[in-house]
C-alpha cells in the first residue's frame, strides 16, 4: 500500500515543524509496512493554476501521479492568516485536470489532516483542508490533528514529537491506514 504526505508548507529545512512532522509519519507509515513518498511543496516546482494551458507542467503530471497513485494521504499545513497556504491550495486545483477521468479528482482516496499554529486555531486549517477534500470526492478522516505549536515538541527533547502529540499522530495513522470499508 501507498501513503503520501503532502507537505504544504513553503518550508525547506528539514529540522523544520513540517519536515518534522512529515519525517515522523515516514517513519511511522514505513514501520507499518507502507511505501510512503513526502510531497513537499516548497521543492515542487508547481506554477500557478492556469487551466487553458494545452501543455501540462511537468511538476503537475508527477504531482498528480503521486496523488492518483496513493492509497491514503495526510496533508499538513501551516495555518496562514486563517488558512492554509495559499499555495497549498493552487496545487490542489491542478488536480482538475483529471477532470475527465473515470474516477476524477481524489474519488475514494482517504485522508488524514494535521494542521498547526501558534495559537488555537490550527482548526481553521483543518476544516478548509476538510472542504477541499471533500470537493476533490475524497473521504477525510473524521479525526484530524490541529497542533498548537508550542506543545507540538518535547521540552526535555526538542528534535523529539510530545507525547500529547505523538498519541495523537499515531492515533491517526492508525485509523486511516485501517482497512477500509466499503462505503456507499
Amino acid at each position: 500500500m501507498k501513503a503520501l504526505i503532502f507537505n504544504g508548507s513553503l518550508e525547506k529545512r528539514s529540522e523544520s515543524t513540517s519536515g518534522r512532522i512529515s519525517q515522523y509519519f515516514a517513519e511511522r507509515l514505513e514501520q507499518s509496512g507502507f511505501q510512503t513518498e513526502i510531497f513537499t511543496l516548497a521543492d515542487s516546482g508547481i506554477p500557478l493554476f492556469d487551466t487553458p494551458l494545452t501543455k501540462i507542467p511537468l511538476a503537475v503530471e508527477r504531482m498528480t501521479q503521486l496523488f492518483l497513485e496513493a492509497d491514503v494521504h495526510f496533508w499538513m499545513a501551516p495555518l496562514y492568516h486563517g488558512s492554509i497556504p495559499g499555495v497549498m491550495k493552487n496545487c490542489l486545483d491542478w488536480l482538475e485536470i483529471t477532470a475527465s477521468h473515470y474516477h476524477p479528482y481524489l474519488t475514494d482516496k482517504t485522508v488524514g489532516l494535521v494542521c498547526w499554529a501558534d495559537g488555537l486555531q490550527a482548526m481553521q486549517g483543518i476544516n478548509t483542508m476538510d472542504t477541499v477534500a471533500k470537493s476533490l470526492r475524497a473521504w477525510p478522516i473524521p479525526f484530524s490533528v490541529p497542533i498548537i505549536r508550542s506543545a507540538l515538541f518535547d521540552h526535555e527533547n526538542p528534535t523529539k514529537v510530545s507525547a500529547l502529540y505523538s498519541d495523537k499522530f499515531d492515533k491517526l495513522i492508525s485509523i486511516a491506514t485501517t482497512k477500509k470499508v466499503k462505503r456507499i
